[in-house]
């Protein structure tokens, strides 16, 4: 008598099928790409307001990494995100951010180089750095 095998694919759970080829999925966690995303803690210290940087608070989000920020020198600043800070601090509306003018446009444009956390906002409110 012949006998017939019958042989079934079983499927792990960590085991995605794109097509013939099966492919690992990646552990989840805070990583971009081969880069893992650091927090705010890892960046250091507080930084403060030196030469033309001005102190200001992040008021509508326009998309991409563009913020307008109403500042405290009583401009109101169309801001970018600084490359460095891009993908490692999120700014949402009502942040203390600190700014840094461009030289042309000044009064218009600059680049958010810092966002202040609310124990930090809260020191420099008491040291008289911030008066928003």
């Amino acid at each position: 008598m012949n006998q017939i095998y019958v042989v079934f694919c079983v499927s792990n759970t960590n085991v995605l099928k794109w097509g013939s080829s099966c492919r690992r999925r990646e552990p989840r966690g805070k990583t971009l790409g081969k880069r893992k995303v650091i927090s705010e803690e890892d960046i250091g210290n507080m930084v403060l307001p030196v030469a033309n940087d001005v102190l200001g608070i992040a008021v509508t989000m326009l998309g991409f990494d563009r913020i307008l920020v109403n500042c405290q020198d009583g401009h109101e600043r169309l801001c970018r995100i600084r490359g460095k800070l891009k993908r490692r601090v999120w700014i949402r509306q009502g942040d203390i951010v600190l700014v840094s003018p461009w030289d042309f446009q000044s009064d218009k444009r600059g680049d958010i180089i810092w966002r202040y956390k609310r124990n930090q906002a809260e020191w420099l409110r008491k040291n008289g750095y911030l008066k928003i």
